[in-house]
């Protein structure tokens, strides 16, 4: 007598049946675990054997994302259609986002406002462009995909355009320095490498654009195709989510370094 009650015979055969559906997908996954150990084994080894600083740190990353999507594709089974846990979604992405930007440019509170800031302001102009104008239609299951891409690309900008600045600046410093003794303001002194700044913060973006179709065929045109659109749909929510991409970063890094750029002692480079 078990404490759920007595095991029977038809118990025990619907348990059997139960861990025999389950074999299977754990089968299927063999491939895709011993490809990932392949791959995390390759990384590190060459990392290790060229005496890279960090080197477990990609294979660390690799084994997390892993987790993580692994998570949120079991909770968004049950929430893509829900509008309001889709909107509780995003706000954990942009505030998961927000965060890693703000350390990867040195931490503090203020520096997590500003970042927060111009990330929300470059996301929420872009996503309302292309829900107000129809290109996308406004339902959670696409709110969900091109808020969370647009919210990826803008962490990954923020920190380019951050960090090349705070570089730019280190090394050109006699420059600024010289501009700052002659009366300018710390904003005008650091003007030319904030333009560089943002440039370069939107070069791997540009060239994915450009390259788009030539080079790789991106996550979410494969994925609307096998989803079940046509290529030419695919293609247009591609080229929606590409522009959505490039909006969003520009205002993004302008804004940002336009809150950066009082700079008046050298900065450390973060």
């Amino acid at each position: 007598m078990s404490f759920w009650g007595p095991i029977t015979t038809s118990t025990a055969t619907q348990l059997g049946a139960g861990y025999a559906g389950l074999m299977p997908h754990l089968a299927d996954l063999l491939p895709t675990l011993a490809a990932l150990a392949i791959l995390v084994a390759l990384t590190v080894g060459v990392l290790w054997g060229s005496r890279t600083p960090q080197y477990l740190a990609p294979a660390v990353a690799i084994l997390r994302g892993a987790a993580q999507l692994a998570l949120i594709s079991l909770i968004l089974g049950g929430i893509i259609s829900d509008p309001l846990w889709v909107g509780a979604a995003l706000l954990v992405m942009f505030s998961v986002a927000a965060t890693t930007a703000a350390r990867r440019l040195g931490w503090s509170w203020h520096r997590f406002a500003v970042v927060a800031g111009t990330m929300a302001l470059g996301i929420t102009v872009t996503l309302g462009v292309v829900f107000a104008t129809g290109a996308i239609d406004f339902t959670p299951r696409y709110v969900l995909a091109v808020g969370g891409i647009v919210i990826g690309n803008c962490m990954t900008i923020a920190v380019l355009a951050g960090r090349r600045f705070y570089e730019a600046v280190n090394e050109q410093w006699d420059q600024v320095e010289g501009w700052l003794a002659l009366g300018a303001t710390a904003g005008v002194a650091t003007l030319a490498q904030a333009r560089q700044s943002v440039h370069s913060a939107l070069i791997p973006s540009t060239d994915q654009t450009k390259t788009t179709g030539l080079v790789t065929l991106p996550g979410a045109f494969v994925g609307a195709i096998f989803g079940g659109a046509s290529p030419l749909e695919a293609g247009r929510f591609q080229v929606v989510v590409l522009a959505s991409i490039m909006a969003a970063g520009s205002v993004t890094a302008v804004v940002l370094l336009r809150s950066l750029r009082g700079v008046k002692v050298r900065p450390a480079v973060p």
